[in-house]
């Protein structure tokens, strides 16, 4: 079992994706957030009634949730990964960062049966910006070991 210890710097990239993920998640919830996916949906569907409106809101807003709370899992085992044993966490840093970027960009370029995209264009990119901060996780974990293995040599 390797129990190299990850760089503080990656610690530090991995907190502060933790960090913007649970930001992401909760300001889902607030106002502006949620009324502009109400506004979306009502936008782009303009002959739903209001019930219609609110239950696909639900939907959105409960899709979201659940992708901020798997996001915040993933930090956090990831970082409690990274601190027993740093070549396992590259690879689960590195997985987790594939996959979350695919749904970030998903979610920001997906269009539903208006034509319209299914989530206002500001969700999308707030979904993006944890993904910023796992690329430079995912970079400086590899970089870690490569610069590990010169030492080596």
């Amino acid at each position: 079992m390797n129990t190299t210890r990850i760089s503080r710097s990656s610690t530090v990239a991995l907190l502060v994706g933790c960090v913007l993920t649970v930001v992401s998640a909760i300001a889902v919830y607030g106002s502006q957030t949620n009324s502009g996916i109400t506004a979306h949906v009502r936008a782009g569907y303009p002959s739903f009634t209001q019930d219609r409106i609110d239950a696909a809101t639900d939907i959105y807003l409960t899709y979201l949730i659940v992708l901020g709370v798997l996001g915040t899992l993933g930090w956090l085992t990831t970082l409690w990964v990274a601190r027993r044993n740093a070549s396992w966490a590259r690879l689960l840093a590195t997985g987790l960062w594939i996959v979350a970027t695919g749904i970030a960009l998903l979610d920001l370029t997906v269009r539903d049966t208006s034509g319209d995209t299914a989530l206002p264009a500001i969700v999308g990119w707030t979904g993006l910006a944890p993904c910023v901060a796992g690329l430079v996780a995912v970079v400086l974990l590899w970089r870690r070991t490569s610069e590990r293995k010169e030492t080596l040599r």
